[in-house]
């Protein structure tokens, strides 16, 4: 063949929007957190700790449970307001919580000894530092 018949297929590199590579790292990180918690109930004697009343080393009680409820939604509403919300405010508000999560995941794997939970705490934390990094490089437009 013919090297002057060979055309070069180059693949197409599409600009993502920063709004969607945002929301998307949330995603990420709403998936991780799911699965770290249904992975949790499997360890032995999880289920005996939820039927004592427990939620994790806290009672569980309307205050735990709405407080764990908030902390949970944030990151689901994060999705879309990472999507909805201008520029700066967009930008600050990801900086902000994404730096709150950091320190959420790395409080949640300290002292713990499942590796599969620290597996999950590490990815969490990458991904909240992928947000911060992310936001904090937010493209700049012309005036």
């Amino acid at each position: 063949m013919n090297s002057e018949n060979k055309t070069a297929r180059i693949l197409e590199d599409v600009k993502v929007n920063i709004k969607i590579k945002l929301s998307a790292l949330w995603v990420v990180l709403m998936m991780l957190y799911i699965y770290a918690d249904i992975f949790y109930l499997y360890k032995p004697g999880q289920i005996e700790t939820i039927i004592a009343g427990l939620l994790g080393p806290f009672p569980a009680n309307q205050v735990s449970l709405l407080s764990a409820s908030i902390l949970l939604a944030i990151p689901a509403f994060m999705i879309f307001l990472s999507i909805s919300l201008k520029p700066t405010l967009n930008r600050w508000i990801n900086i902000t919580f994404a730096i709150l999560y950091t320190l959420v995941d790395i409080l949640n794997i300290l002292g713990e000894p499942w590796a599969f939970y620290i597996f999950y705490g590490l990815l969490e934390t990458v991904i909240t530092l992928l947000i911060i990094f992310t936001a904090w490089k937010w493209p700049r437009q012309d005036s």
